[in-house]
């Protein structure tokens, strides 16, 4: 599938802001901007497993399109919430367990590109990597 292989972070747009209203801290704002993630996607129907490794974690998650699933954010903030396939683009929403707040996300191709944007409390961002 269009989103099988490894994803290098590339740049990032406005991703400091929106880890502001997130509620993350300035030290870890400034690490989380300059984490180096590298994403890797393996689809199966509608089964995906995605390794995220980064200078701060590695992890593995595994989901199904359109089943709910838990997840954590590497400053901790726990999420539950899914991801569903709308065209070319994953599309996922995520209700935090601290403050029941929405995040909105989405992955998609876009030229050579994979475009991650989120979205919570009005702030959007934008992280692009590249295989």
């Amino acid at each position: 599938m269009a989103f099988d292989g490894t994803w290098k972070i590339d740049r990032n747009e406005n991703y400091e802001k929106f880890m502001e209203a997130m509620g993350i801290g300035m030290m870890k704002r400034k690490l989380g901007a300059h984490d180096n993630l590298k994403i890797t996607i393996q689809q199966n129907g509608d089964k995906f497993n995605v390794k995220e490794a980064s200078n701060f974690r590695n992890i593995e998650i595994e989901f199904t399109l359109g089943v709910n699933f838990e997840y954590s954010l590497a400053d901790g903030t726990e999420l539950s919430g899914a991801w569903t396939l709308e065209g070319n683009k994953l599309v996922a929403t995520f209700t935090r367990k601290d403050n029941g707040k929405v995040l909105k996300a989405t992955r998609e191709i876009v030229g050579d590109e994979l475009v991650q944007t989120y979205i919570y409390e009005g702030v959007e961002s934008k992280r692009f990597f590249k295989r």
